[in-house]
C-alpha cells in the first residue's frame, strides 16, 4: 500500500499513472536490499534543494556499490516533467530511487552495473503548522559505518528506525529521541534534531552515523545568514533535558516542534518558529 495519493511513477523512460509493479522477486533489491532513495518536495510550485537531493541519490547508489544511471540534472529535469501532471498548490513527495538487479557469483555483492531506476511522485500534504511531537528514549541506536550502510540513504536501514517508532508509540510517545553508538543524541527515528539553550542552537555533530540532512544543511545557512550561531557538537540526553526549545528537520515536513522530551516540556518558542518562517521565506523566493 502506497504512503500518498496521486501518485505518478517514472519507470524505463516513460511515466505511468498510478503505482505500477517495477521491482522484479528475483532481482537483486527486492530480496537482499540493495536499494536506494531520495526524498524532495514540491509545494506552492516550488521544489527546493531538488538537485541536491538528486546528488545524493547517486552517491546513495555509489555507497551500496551500484553505478547511478541517470545524472543528477537529468534527474531534475524528469522531475519537473512529472509535476506538471500536478497542480501548483499540491504537497508532492519526490522519490527517486535505484536499486540492484543482478548478483555477482557470490549472489550477495550486487552487480554495479545492472540497476533499476524509477521515480515515484506522491501526492503527501504537508504537516499543519500546529503539529508538534513529544519525543522519549529508545532502546534501539543508530550503527556505525562499521555495522551498516550509514553513509547511504538506503532502504535497509529504515526497519531499524520502524524499530525505535514503535518503542515510542508503545510508551505514549510520537518519536524517539536516538542515540549514537557511544551514547549520546545522533538525531530521531525519522529526522535530525537541534535544540536552544539560552538563545543558542545546537545540533549533534555530524559523526557518520546519521546522514547530516539537506533540509538540516539549509537552517544553519539561514540562521547563520542572520547571524545566529549554530554549533555543531556532542549532545547528551541531559542536554535536551534541559533546553529551552527543541525542534526537528526532515524532508517531510520542513520544520517540527518538539514539545516533549520524557517528562520535560518545551513551549514553541522563538527560535523554532523564526527557523520555519526563514525556511518558507528562502523556499518561495529562491
Amino acid at each position: 500500500m502506497a504512503t500518498g495519493q496521486n501518485i505518478n511513477t517514472y519507470f524505463q523512460g516513460t511515466w505511468h499513472k498510478g503505482n505500477p509493479a517495477i521491482i522484479n522477486a528475483a532481482d537483486h533489491g527486492a530480496w537482499l536490499g540493495s536499494n536506494v532513495f531520495d526524498g524532495a518536495r514540491y509545494f506552492n510550485g516550488v521544489a527546493p534543494d531538488l538537485l541536491a537531493h538528486c546528488e545524493r541519490v547517486n552517491n546513495s547508489a555509489k555507497a551500496l556499490m551500484m553505478e547511478p544511471t541517470v545524472s543528477p540534472d537529468e534527474m531534475v529535469a524528469i522531475v519537473w516533467e512529472g509535476l506538471k501532471l500536478y497542480p501548483a498548490d499540491a504537497a508532492v513527495y519526490i522519490r527517486p530511487m535505484y536499486w540492484a538487479l543482478d548478483g555477482d557469483i557470490s549472489a550477495i555483492v550486487p552487480k554495479n552495473d545492472t540497476v533499476g531506476f524509477a521515480i515515484c511522485l506522491e501526492e503527501i500534504p504537508l504537516a499543519p503548522e500546529t503539529t508538534s511531537v513529544r519525543l522519549t528514549e529508545t532502546r534501539f541506536r543508530r550503527p556505525v559505518l562499521e555495522d551498516a550502510v550509514v553513509n547511504a540513504k538506503a532502504g535497509c536501514l529504515y526497519p531499524n528506525n520502524a524499530r525505535m517508532l514503535v518503542e515510542a508509540r508503545s510508551k505514549g510517545f510520537d518519536n524517539a529521541l536516538v542515540a549514537d553508538a557511544m551514547g549520546n543524541v545522533a538525531e530521531t527515528a525519522t529526522a535530525n534534531i537541534f535544540m536552544v539553550k539560552d538563545g543558542e542552537v545546537f545540533t549533534p555533530v555530524t559523526n557518520g552515523t546519521f546522514l547530516a540532512g539537506i533540509t538540516r544543511a539549509r537552517h544553519i545557512s539561514n540562521l547563520k545568514e542572520v547571524g545566529q550561531s549554530v554549533q555543531e557538537t556532542v549532545l547528551t540526553f541531559k542536554d535536551f533535558e534541559n533546553a529551552d526549545e527543541v525542534f526537528m528537520s526532515g524532508n517531510m515536513n520542513k520544520v517540527t516542534p518538539v514539545i516533549g522530551f520524557n517528562d520535560n516540556q518545551y513551549q514553541v518558542g522563538p527560535i523554532t518558529r523564526k527557523v520555519r518562517e526563514m525556511y518558507w521565506d528562502w523556499a518561495t523566493s529562491s
